[in-house]
């Protein structure tokens, strides 16, 4: 069973070590990037984690084939960064071998795949939880995939409205499945002052049937993951590194893993002591949720694009229709998935171009 059935019993930790095991320029073997996984496995797990999750690429499954780089990683572009982490976890070399580790050391293995294509190959290994990041929260083709499995999801809220977010949940409300939502401010890393933890209770309110949390990129103190707990995050998640200035996207907004064990015992120290924290920083229960306005929404969003061609006259059906990243250079977000679906074309289209409005009746 997922760890995140848990969450009644107590808060759930995940130590996000995502690509970090990942820390030089220059490529490193698959069996040193295993290694280095391993080792950051184990910390997690001696820092009071529950579980640990990893970032899962298939990359033409994912990126089209364009030169762009993201504002929080300018020292490789995408296409290349992705594409080198997909050869620097083969199946049977990589994730075979860490979820197998994984078990026996007693800690959940995940990990938040990035197209379908990743999903499916991550299912085959038997992960019990699915996140999915907050760039593909609007994903409806990898959501609808996902919710099929039948396994717990859970979704961060850095690249969503709270009216996307609605959309978002009615698909998992109509399908009984469990989800979990994680309150996200997409920065990296993030001030602890972006927060506005009320957002917290809000999601309480406006999505009553599922589990609320907290993704947190701020590093300064445990100030948020406290003050998170105290109004009712029930799933607490960071990312997690050995060296923060280490090379690589992710490491500059990652606990270490004293931090990570400082953190996890002062919850367990504070919550078994029923004490309160102050609630003077946690913001406004009516603002917006940061992801409506999100700076990397137009790097990490996708949009939807043609599976193959198709001639004029034909009727869009969901097989003829993908979701690829950047949204920057796509007309039609793939939160619209729904929308397409039976429209007639008024053209022909290719293969991987952009749907636009143009193209249907």
């Amino acid at each position: 069973m997922s760890f995140v059935y848990n969450v009644e019993n107590d808060v759930q930790f995940i130590a996000e070590i995502g690509k970090n095991f990942i820390d030089t320029e220059e490529e490193q073997s698959v069996a040193m990037n295993l290694k280095k996984a391993k080792d950051l496995v184990d910390a997690a797990k001696n820092s009071g984690a529950n579980a640990v999750k990893f970032q899962t690429h298939m990359v033409d499954d994912e990126l089209l084939r364009l030169d762009f780089t993201s504002p929080h990683f300018k020292l490789a572009d995408r296409y290349s960064w992705v594409s080198r982490n997909q050869r620097a976890t083969p199946l049977e070399d990589f994730w075979i071998p860490i979820k197998q580790f994984c078990d026996e050391l007693g800690i959940e293995f995940f990990s938040t795949p990035m197209s379908v294509r990743a999903a499916m190959m991550l299912d085959k290994l038997g992960v019990k939880t699915w996140k999915v990041g907050s760039g593909d929260v609007s994903d409806i083709p990898l959501l609808k995939y996902l919710i099929s499995t039948e396994k717990p999801v859970i979704i961060s809220t850095g690249m969503v409205s709270y009216s996307e977010l609605a959309q978002v949940y009615k698909l998992f409300e109509n399908s009984g499945r469990k989800l979990i939502i994680l309150y996200c401010i997409s920065e990296y890393p993030c001030p602890p002052e972006k927060f506005n933890l009320l957002s917290i209770q809000r999601l309480q309110n406006l999505f009553p049937k599922a589990v609320v949390g907290f993704s947190d990129h701020s590093i300064d103190d445990d100030y948020a993951v406290l003050q998170a707990c105290s109004l009712g995050a029930r799933v607490i998640e960071k990312h997690f590194s050995f060296d923060r200035n280490a090379w690589g996207s992710d490491h500059k907004a990652s606990l270490l893993p004293s931090e990570f064990h400082s953190m996890t015992k002062k919850y367990k120290d504070n919550m078994h002591q029923n004490q309160l924290f102050d609630e003077s920083f946690s913001g406004h229960i009516d603002l917006e949720l940061g992801g409506a306005t999100n700076e990397y929404r137009k790097y990490f969003r996708k949009g939807l694009v043609y599976s193959k061609d198709l001639k004029k006259g034909e009727t869009i059906k969901e097989s003829d229709l993908v979701s690829m990243r950047p949204l920057m250079y796509l007309e039609m977000d793939a939160i619209e998935f729904d929308n397409i679906i039976g429209k007639r074309l008024s053209r022909d289209v290719k293969s991987l171009a952009a749907v636009r409005l143009a193209d249907y009746d």
